[in-house]
């Protein structure tokens, strides 16, 4: 069989479909990622084959206009207004970018690259001629391949968040270039997707008005060298302090909690592990005598022996944290990442609280309970068993296999 995956520009947000590629592969199957440029190296890292053909607006670009519009029409939480969504700059004024100028210079590249994507899918489909198309939320172009050429396809959700979640911010991009209609399917809706493969434990309750294809959530991180540290117990109680790849970029700079989580977490008696990218762990200079600083290190291999975990939303962060039945405490930035932390949170494994609330007092006291109520790891046991109780991406292959033939 011959299974087409595309994926968005981001990595963490095809992360979980990585897994199900090697599952498939493992079982004699053909898999090809068409993907942007810009994603050759983490396709090709994750052990899978890219097809650099995508192209389009970036995640970046995307995320930042949707914060713009937010400020614009007044639901945007924060103090200080979103970053620029051009430059990355902070604006003073929401004056500083120009709406209009941006649809009448910007748009109608960004909406030729969009239709040479959607065309160079679809064109890719024909030639090669998967049996099945699975794409992740950021990319509709699996799903517009798959409909042109009448295969079944199935949207693999990257965490909590859900395309039908009833949230000012979808989670799929708006198809600006109007591809579904020009190749004679008609405004994309969300009905198109009847198939979602779901990795996310049934306590969370998401939304899925599709045929449900629920999988095992199996923690890919990268594929960064795993430092020896990680394989020593640790000498008192371990708290993961884990942060985004880009939420600085996309939220602007007061979205950088890791000094207030630092100094929230530096009296406690615990030891403290702060994993990030360079830049943010570079820019935290001294930290407190229990804790240490590392550039990003895959999360699996060292969070099962820690106690809590701190972050930021992150879908990859937060199922791991759900596999590996550690406690939560989520500071959030965005409206995807703020669903996510609602769901942890409700099902008693964790703490939500929105981000410009996340001072350093709430944040230890967040912890603190964390530490101290039983109840937070009993309930992180439990979503674990529901983890693991669903099929494994080897599993299901076989229902893959029977969805192509069908």
């Amino acid at each position: 069989m011959r299974v087409l995956f595309t994926v968005s520009s981001w990595p963490t947000q095809y992360s979980a479909m990585v897994p199900l590629g090697w599952a498939l592969q493992a079982a004699g199957h053909e898999v090809r990622v068409l993907c942007a440029a810009s994603q050759v190296g983490p396709v090709s890292q994750a052990g899978l084959l890219p097809v650099p053909v995508l192209d389009g607006m970036e995640e970046v670009m995307r995320l930042r206009l949707q914060y713009y519009w937010e400020a614009v029409t007044g639901i945007w939480p924060y103090t200080w207004l979103p970053p620029h969504p051009l430059t990355g700059e902070p604006m003073d004024d929401l004056a500083d970018f120009d709406p209009a100028g941006f649809d009448a210079d910007v748009a109608p590249a960004l909406a030729e690259r969009a239709d040479r994507s959607f065309d160079a899918a679809v064109e890719f489909a024909r030639g090669w001629r998967p049996q099945l198309v699975l794409h992740d939320p950021g990319s509709l172009e699996g799903l517009l391949a798959a409909r042109a050429t009448g295969v079944p396809a199935a949207l693999c959700l990257w965490g909590p968040a859900s395309v039908h979640d009833p949230e000012h911010m979808r989670i799929v991009p708006t198809d600006h270039s109007g591809a579904f209609p020009r190749h004679g399917l008609g405004e994309f809706a969300l009905d198109m997707i009847e198939n979602v493969v779901d990795p996310n434990p049934p306590s969370l309750d998401v939304p899925v008005h599709a045929t449900r294809l629920p999988v095992r959530y199996v923690p890919y991180n990268g594929s960064k060298p795993v430092p020896a540290w990680t394989l020593e117990p640790a000498r008192r109680r371990r708290v993961c302090v884990t942060w985004s790849t880009a939420l600085s970029t996309v939220s602007g700079p007061g979205s950088y909690l890791l000094p207030a989580i630092l100094q929230g977490l530096g009296d406690l008696d615990c030891e403290v592990v702060v994993t990030a990218t360079a830049h943010d762990v570079a820019a935290l200079g001294d930290v407190p005598a229990n804790a240490r600083a590392v550039e990003h290190v895959p999360l699996a291999t060292f969070l099962p022996g820690c106690a809590a975990v701190v972050h930021h939303g992150g879908s990859g962060s937060s199922l791991t944290s759900l596999w590996s039945a550690v406690p939560q405490l989520i500071a959030t930035f965005a409206a995807e990442q703020a669903v996510t932390g609602r769901r942890v949170a409700a099902s008693g494994v964790g703490l939500h609280l929105p981000g410009d609330q996340a001072d350093p007092e709430r944040i230890r006291a967040g912890v603190r309970a964390l530490l101290d109520d039983d109840s937070y790891q009993a309930a992180a046991g439990k979503l674990r068993e529901e983890i693991m109780a669903a099929p494994t991406p080897a599993e299901l292959v076989g229902t893959l296999e029977r969805l192509a033939a069908g």
